[in-house]
Formats: structure tokens, sequence, C-alpha cells
């Protein structure tokens, strides 16, 4: 195999570790924050927070690198963000809620909710959150992974 080859194996190979690094530090930040706030949680919340972590940490990067007005930007992250984690709330609620029938949360007495999975309140909630994904998720690339992002302006 020529030099290369085994260059980008180990760079493929490092990226898919921070991925999983990041997946499983914003499920376990996402445990502990339900555990804080509400005094229990779940596995399936582990799962859905490191994916939500992932996938809005890379949302945000994506707009950082694009949008050149920070404001906008801010406001961007929070948007997609609130929209990616209440869809992926709405899919993992549908699936162990209704689906298996665990009962691990329920929104049905609060208003504007689908289903009793999603509701207005924690939308807005996860639209602030986001921004603290963004912000912990560049952290941890820079200074534990040494990925060199662009400063935030």
């Amino acid at each position: 195999m020529n030099i290369i080859k085994k260059s980008n194996i180990r760079l493929a190979v490092v990226k898919y570790i921070n991925m999983l690094v990041l997946w499983i530090t914003g499920g376990l930040f996402y445990f502990y924050l339900e555990i804080a706030f509400r005094n229990y949680s779940h596995y399936s919340m582990i799962l859905c927070g490191g994916t939500c972590f992932l996938i809005v940490g890379m949302i945000g990067d994506y707009i950082l690198e694009k949008e050149k007005n920070i404001i906008k930007a801010l406001i961007l992250i929070m948007f997609f963000g609130a929209l990616t984690i209440t869809t992926l709330e709405l899919f993992t609620g549908i699936i162990v809620n209704i689906i298996f029938d665990m009962r691990v949360w329920n929104y049905s007495d609060m208003k504007y909710n689908v289903y009793g999975q999603i509701c207005f309140y924690y939308t807005m909630l996860w639209a602030l959150l986001s921004l603290l994904c963004v912000y912990v998720t560049r952290l941890m690339e820079e200074c534990i992974f040494e990925i060199n992002k662009p400063d935030l302006r």
C-alpha cells in the first residue's frame, strides 16, 4: 500500500474517532442534563442527544464557514439547530414512547404539542442549546482533536 493510501486511511479513522467522541459527549451531556432538571433520564436520550450534538455541530460549522454576518449566522444556527433537535426528538419519541410504550416523556399537558412528543416551549430551548452545542463542538475539535477552525469572527 502506498503512502498516500495509508495517510488517507489514517485520516478517515481519526475523523470517525473524533465523531464518536463528540457523539458520546453530546449523549452523556444530554442524559445528565435531564437528570439535573428532571431527576431521571433514559438511555435512549444518550442516543438521541449524541446524534443531535453531532448533527447540530456540523450544521453550525457549515453556517459559520458560509455566512459572513455573525448575527445572521447565529440566528441560522438557532433555527436549524432547533429544527434538527425537534425533528430527532419527535422521531425518538414516536419510537420510544408510542411504538415501544416506554413513557420516557410526555408533553401532552403543554400547549402546542405534537402527539405529546414535542412542544413549542422545548423547541425554543433547543434553539438556545444549539448555540452551546456548536460552541462546545468547536472547542473540543480545536483543543482535544487539534482541528483548526476559523475564528468565530
